[in-house]
């Protein structure tokens, strides 16, 4: 009885030893009872290929069963540790992740390509370089109501692309619908100036408005919208203190749109002061919107 136990605590202490010994006691009883099972026949009938295969799965399911119990502390010790370890790399990879799963997005959803003008939470800009981590961009001033580069390059990481919405601006590199304010502190009646504006702004733009109308009707057609028109567009309305915003909108090629606006502008306070009394002055100031 002591040497059993012995014997037993021997082979307890070498787990290893212990694991190769029944594998291979377990393998032994697999195949006699499979030689069994098959016996001298040449062929196999139904019954014996399927005795065979359980045979097989049984003695799979043991050897597994066995070694689960006898390896149990290690294997949760082991389990413990990669949990651990599996944590910590999403952990510490996680911006790496989205960066790459941001790039995968951007490139199923084909929300632009190098060249685009795209805008991404308070950046505007051209895309001049992606990759797997990150795009590259020259920054545009477009909230300030300009259209020209700053000379600064941002770099996003492809994981803005979860956080923030992804606006393609591609067709503002040529013509753009630009608008501005012009606000009239004096409260007087401003429509008898617009057909005569409107007629000046037309003057303005009466090099490029056949391309503007072909341009729209393209612009319309890929987006598949009602889009307002190259025609311009002025309207009123009032502002906290009482006073008149004349909101005036072009439809125009994206350079040249800055000049048009201090030509409209120009049109606008002269007609303005032609109007109203010199006697009575009123007091104008002008707002480009944001």
């Amino acid at each position: 009885m002591d040497k059993i136990t012995l014997i037993i605590d021997f082979f307890l202490e070498h787990k290893f030893l212990l694991t190769v010994l029944i594998v291979v006691l377990i393998s032994l009883v697999k195949r006699f009872i499979i030689s069994r099972i098959r016996g001298d026949v040449a062929f196999l009938s139904d019954g014996q290929r399927k005795w065979m295969s359980r045979t097989k799965n049984s003695t799979f399911f043991i050897i597994v069963l066995i070694l689960f119990m006898l390896w149990q502390t290690e294997i949760s010790k082991f389990a413990l540790s990669v949990t651990a370890i599996a944590i910590a790399f999403v952990v510490a990879s996680k911006e790496i992740i989205l960066c790459f799963t941001g790039s995968i997005q951007r490139a199923s959803s084909r929300s632009f390509v190098i060249g685009d003008w795209i805008e991404v939470g308070k950046i505007c800009g051209e895309v001049i370089e992606h990759n797997l981590m990150a795009t590259v961009i020259q920054e545009i001033d477009l909230h300030h109501g300009q259209y020209h580069f700053t000379g600064k390059t941002a770099t996003l990481p492809n994981s803005m692309f979860f956080t923030y919405a992804v606006k393609n601006l591609n067709f503002m590199k040529r013509y753009v619908y630009h608008s501005f304010n012009i606000t009239v502190v004096e409260f007087v009646n401003l429509y008898p100036l617009f057909p005569a504006l409107t007629s000046q702004i037309e003057l303005h733009c009466e090099d490029f408005n056949e391309v503007a109308k072909r341009y729209n009707n393209i612009i319309e057609k890929h987006a598949g919208v009602d889009l307002p028109g190259s025609e311009p567009h002025i309207h009123v309305n009032s502002g906290p203190a009482g006073e008149q915003i004349v909101h005036i909108m072009i439809f125009c090629p994206t350079e040249r749109a800055i000049h048009l606006e201090q030509q409209i502008r120009e049109d606008f306070m002269v007609a303005y002061h032609q109007a109203f009394s010199p006697e009575e002055p009123h007091t104008a100031q002008s707002t480009v919107t944001e």
